[in-house]
């Protein structure tokens, strides 16, 4: 199959702010694989001389399938970031080319590394090798087409979150899945049981792939295809969901109905102007705010139900 890549280069000071308002502009047509080049982000092999490492522009890098709708999408795309240049005064431009998948796959990797995201837990690319403590809880990703490599700070945070609160045994529901980063964390962290919902059926495939890779055993684990948490008939000790603001208003609205009594709901995806807006609804549908994590411009919150 062949794609276009659409590079969106900027620099802003507001980045996190910048980033979310433009991967939202791929997210919102429905494109997958959006990536974000940072050279802020630190690997391992780096954390102790990032003080060599300097700001310098950002991309977000999302892919469009060179098709009879193309040419709609590139001009949708760049309507939006003049608004967002309007609006906000971040300047951008864009890099066009023709890709093929296979050609996609391989292009990015360079930037993917292995990173250390808390004191115990570590993310690596499944191509690459990492020589682990003993006390290290080794996640291997291959992302793929999927969002979810555990570099962005609302995945970290979320993944800071489920090693605060879940419990041996626990249920786990990760809504939006991705990459099933999020459900192999659970696991690894002796989740009982994890399940992840996403509405991009090869992101499915790609988690269930991922889980396989992690030594996750297919009775320990259920991938579906849907919208928020329209399919779960199931209850859960602990549910997550990193996606955007709105989507979490909207899912406060059934979300409870997948939750067990003192059970735990962490959402992230959220920039912090936004946070009150969340808190607030959250309250109002009965959850007892537990904790709020906070990582550059973005934020992680946990309600007890």
């Amino acid at each position: 199959m062949k794609w276009i890549e659409i590079k969106v280069i900027f620099n802003y000071p507001a980045k996190e702010l910048a980033t979310e308002l433009i991967s939202n502009i791929f997210y919102e047509l429905k494109l997958k694989g959006v990536v974000v080049e940072d050279s802020e982000v630190k690997p391992v092999k780096e954390l102790e001389n990032s003080d060599d490492i300097k700001q310098a522009d950002i991309t977000v890098i999302g892919y469009i399938p060179d098709n009879n709708q193309s040419r709609k999408h590139l001009e949708t795309i760049r309507e939006k970031l003049s608004g967002l240049e309007k609006e906000f005064g971040i300047v951008s431009k864009i890099i066009c080319r023709k890709i093929d998948e296979q050609d996609w796959s391989e292009s990015w990797k360079e930037f993917f590394h292995p990173i250390k995201i808390t004191p115990k837990i570590v993310i690596k690319p499944s191509w690459q090798d990492y020589h682990s403590n003993v006390d290290d809880v080794v996640i291997e990703i291959d992302p793929g087409m999927a969002f979810g490599t555990g570099t962005h700070p609302t995945t970290a945070l979320c993944i800071s979150m489920i090693e605060k609160y879940i419990k041996k045994g626990d249920k786990f529901l990760d809504i939006g899945t991705g990459s099933g980063i999020l459900m192999i964390v659970a696991a690894k962290l002796n989740a009982q049981k994890v399940c992840g919902i996403d509405n991009d059926s090869i992101a499915i495939d790609i988690a269930r792939k991922n889980l396989l890779l992690n030594g996750i055993k297919n009775k320990n684990f259920k991938v579906m295809t849907g919208n928020l948490a329209d399919k779960v008939n199931d209850k859960f000790d602990l549910v997550v969901a990193n996606i955007l603001t709105e989507t979490i208003m909207s899912l406060l609205d059934s979300v409870k109905n997948v939750l067990k009594k003192n059970s735990v709901f962490i959402c992230s995806g959220i920039i912090e102007k936004n946070k009150n807006r969340v808190v607030e609804k959250m309250v109002a549908s009965g959850f007892e705010i537990a904790d709020i994590q906070k990582q550059e411009e973005w934020v992680s919150i946990a309600g007890i139900l």
